[in-house]
């Protein structure tokens, strides 16, 4: 499975510059990467505290709602 990381423009044009050294690209890449990590597992907990109402008007079922946040985190 491939990870893509999503870098905001300013961090792109850092990292292609020569200068940059390897670990910065590393630490930067880490850093989105558990960034994405933390904003999925707090979405999926947000997710299983709605509403049946709430579900319906997001398009999702109870069980689906349950299905999605019961899945692992590091899962897209």
């Amino acid at each position: 499975m491939t990870q893509t990381l999503t870098l905001s423009t300013e961090a792109v044009a850092v990292l292609n510059q020569r200068s940059t050294p390897v670990l910065a690209v590393i630490a930067v890449k880490f850093a989105v990467y558990v960034t994405t990590i933390a904003t999925r597992r707090s979405t999926r907990k947000a997710l299983a505290r709605l509403e049946p109402w709430q579900l319906k008007d997001v398009g999702l079922t109870p069980q689906q709602a349950r299905d999605e946040s019961m899945r692992v985190f590091w899962k897209a």
